[in-house]
């Protein structure tokens, strides 16, 4: 997956320009044809700042025929990683979802939690995959369960893709140390710097009761998850009947 500037898209565009971090600042385009490659982009002959570099990160979907072997080997997916499974008591966090405010995992306790861990904010997939939580927010609601978002970008460029994507739920930013979170959850890939597309469903109590590592070109959707959430819910009701 290659990155795009992000001045091809209008919302992308409008959205990430608005940030404090972009103000007074120039692009030397086109980008580099190396992806995730931080330390290629420029501002007038020196390098972005991480936090920059993040915010105009863009993956597409569509595999150009110039493809670099870093980009093949990013597409065919070949790391092996191994993501918590079921059963597992959920690791501990707490990461930031506005610069002023910090969601802790354990103050979620006594309600199911989705957790959703995405490449990053602006790709295409991605876009699609939070509206299509969005848009299933009130059935996530229903079962009690609240859903979160997490990726390595940082709070202002979440800010502005949730903002142009109109989401209701909150994106932590696994940003410092970049990616922590994730490895502790075993979806950290580290030759991409990215996160696994993954999803998580924990029970009230804190343990993980289902767990899936889809493809990154691919949205998994949201039968996987209500299926958990209808799991917890049968069990939650067959223990209260033999209370």
């Amino acid at each position: 997956m290659r990155l795009q500037a992000f001045q091809d898209d209008p919302v992308i565009r409008d959205s990430i320009a608005s940030l404090p971090e972009m103000e007074d600042l120039q692009l030397e385009l086109p980008l580099p044809p190396h992806p995730c490659d931080d330390a290629g982009f420029r501002i007038q002959d020196e390098p972005f700042s991480p936090v920059i570099a993040s915010t105009v990160r863009v993956f597409t979907d569509r595999m150009p025929p110039d493809t670099s072997p870093k980009e093949l080997e990013i597409m065919s997916d070949t790391e092996t990683r191994k993501a918590l499974e079921a059963g597992t008591l959920a690791p501990a966090f707490s990461l930031h979802s506005t610069p002023d405010q910090i969601v802790a995992l354990e103050d979620l306790r006594g309600a199911p939690v989705i957790l959703a861990f995405y490449p990053a904010d602006w790709s295409p997939v991605c876009g699609d995959q939070m509206a299509l939580y969005n848009a299933a927010h009130a059935e996530f609601h229903a079962h009690g369960a609240q859903l979160i978002g997490i990726s390595v970008d940082g709070v202002w460029c979440h800010a502005a893709f949730a903002s142009a994507r109109n989401l209701h739920f909150p994106l932590l930013a696994d940003f410092e140390p970049k990616g922590e979170v994730a490895r502790r959850y075993g979806v950290y890939r580290d030759t991409d710097g990215i996160t696994e597309r993954a999803l998580f469903v924990i029970d009230r109590d804190g343990v993980i009761r289902w767990s899936y590592v889809s493809p990154l070109g691919i949205n998994p959707g949201v039968d996987g998850i209500l299926e958990a959430l209808d799991g917890l819910a049968a069990a939650s009701s067959i223990k209260e009947a033999r209370a």
